[in-house]
C-alpha cells in the first residue's frame, strides 16, 4: 500500500525509526549490563512486539490487562507495579508476571504470600521532584506513589528490589539528581537487594541526551552494591517514530480561518489538552512563522477541542492530508470514542510501504458501552 491508498484519521508506526531507537537502546544495555524494558503505558502495538524483544527484556505493565498482553506477545521478562490489586485479578497477575512491586508495605503484607515464585520489589518515594509538580510528577507533595522514608519501618525479608520512577521525558542529569536522594534515603538498604529498578521518564533517544552519564550512574550503582539494574523506558522505544494522519474536511472563519479536520485532540491526542502541549506538525510553522494561519480543530461537539495554531506556506484546502508526528506514543493507549468519533486506524511504515495493522468501526464504540 501507498501513502495515498491510507484511510485517514490513521496512526503510522515508522519500523526504520523504531529500530533506529532500539539499537540505541540495545547500545546501553550491552555496555552497562542493565535490563531494558518497554513501558506499555506509552506504547503497547503488540503487532511490533517481535521486534522489540529482539533488543529489549521484556515488558513493564501497570496491571492485570498490560501484563497479560506482554505475556501473550512479547518474549522476555513481564513486570508489574500498580498502586493497589485486586483480589480478584493477583493470582493471575501473580501466574504471568516475574516481577511484582507493591506501592505499601500492607500492599506486600496482603499479596505476598499469593505471589509464588515471583521476584517481589517495593516501590519508594524518594521525595526528589525535578519536575515541580503537575500531572506527571511521582514525587509531587502528597503524592500516592511509592514509600516515603517516614513510611518506610522495615524490610521484608521477601522483598528483593526497590523500584523507583521520578521522571516524565527528563535527561540523565535529573537522573543522577535523584539517585543522590534515593541513595542517602535508602542506600543503607542496598546491598540487602538484588536490583534496583529505575523506572521510566528517561529520554534516552532523544537529540542531546548524555547516553555517557546515564551508563556512568547505572554502572556506579551496580558495581558499588552488586545490584542487577532496570530501565523502564516508554517513550524512549518510540520517540519520533509514528504518525497521526488526518485529513480537512472544512475551513471555517470566525476571526481566522479554523480547519475542522477527521481527527481529535479530545479523542485521540488527549495528552494535547491534558498536559497541554502544542503536537509538532509536518510542514507548518508557529502562529505568524509562515503565510497562512490556521486553527487546527475537530468535528466533535467540545468547543475546547482544539489542537493548536499552526501556519503554512500554502492556504488549506478540503481533502488535505496533514501529518502530526511523534504520534507512536501515549495516543493508542489513551484514545477514546467520546462523541462517537471512529477511533483512527493502525499501520506500520516499511521503507515506502505501508501495511494497515488494525481498523475500527461502530462496534467499537458500541460494544463499551
Amino acid at each position: 500500500m501507498r501513502f495515498n491508498q491510507l484511510p485517514t484519521p490513521v496512526y503510522v508506526v515508522d519500523e526504520e525509526r523504531l529500530k533506529k531507537n532500539l539499537e540505541i537502546l540495545r547500545g546501553v544495555r550491552e555496555r552497562t549490563g542493565c535490563k531494558i524494558l518497554l513501558a506499555q503505558k506509552a506504547f503497547s502495538c503488540y503487532a511490533f512486539y517481535p521486534l522489540i524483544s529482539g533488543y529489549l527484556d521484556g515488558c513493564t505493565a501497570s496491571g492485570l490487562y498490560e501484563a497479560k498482553l506482554s505475556f501473550e506477545e512479547m518474549k522476555g521478562e513481564n513486570h508489574v507495579f500498580c498502586p493497589a490489586y485486586l483480589d480478584g485479578e493477583f493470582d493471575e497477575i501473580a501466574r504471568i508476571c516475574d516481577h511484582i512491586v507493591f506501592n505499601s508495605l500492607r500492599q506486600y503484607e496482603k499479596f505476598a504470600p499469593r505471589a509464588r515464585g515471583a521476584s517481589l520489589g517495593l516501590r519508594i518515594n524518594p521525595e526528589f521532584s525535578t519536575q515541580g509538580g503537575g500531572i506527571y510528577d511521582p514525587c509531587a507533595p502528597f503524592s500516592r506513589l511509592g514509600i516515603t522514608k517516614a513510611q518506610f519501618k522495615y524490610l521484608p525479608d521477601g522483598v528483593r528490589g526497590f523500584h523507583i520512577h521520578t521522571l516524565c521525558e527528563q535527561g540523565a542529569e535529573d537522573l543522577a539528581e535523584t539517585l543522590k536522594a534515593f541513595e542517602k534515603n535508602f542506600g543503607e538498604y542496598f546491598k540487602k537487594l538484588e536490583w534496583l529498578n529505575l523506572g521510566g521518564g528517561h529520554h534516552i533517544t532523544r537529540d542531546g541526551y548524555d547516553i555517557k552519564l546515564l551508563e556512568s550512574e547505572i554502572t556506579q550503582l551496580s558495581d558499588k552494591y552488586g545490584l542487577q539494574i532496570y530501565l523502564e523506558p516508554g517513550e524512549a522505544v518510540a520517540l519520533n517514530a509514528g504518525y497521526l494522519h488526518t485529513k480537512v474536511l472544512e475551513i471555517v472563519k470566525n476571526g481566522m480561518d479554523i480547519a475542522i479536520l477527521d481527527a481529535s485532540a479530545e479523542c485521540h491526542m488527549p495528552d494535547v489538552l491534558e498536559m497541554p502541549y502544542r503536537p509538532p506538525l509536518k510542514d507548518s510553522g508557529k502562529p505568524d512563522e509562515k503565510k497562512y494561519l490556521y486553527r487546527l480543530s475537530s468535528r466533535t461537539c467540545l468547543a475546547g477541542d482544539i489542537i493548536g495554531d499552526y501556519s503554512f506556506d500554502k492556504p488549506l484546502n478540503e481533502g488535505d492530508i496533514l501529518s502530526f508526528e511523534d504520534m507512536a506514543i501515549y495516543s493508542m493507549v489513551k484514545n477514546n470514542t467520546f462523541n462517537g468519533m471512529p477511533l483512527p486506524a493502525i499501520a506500520a511504515k516499511r521503507g515506502e510501504n505501508y501495511e494497515i495493522l488494525k481498523t475500527f468501526g461502530y462496534s467499537d464504540f458500541k460494544n463499551r458501552l
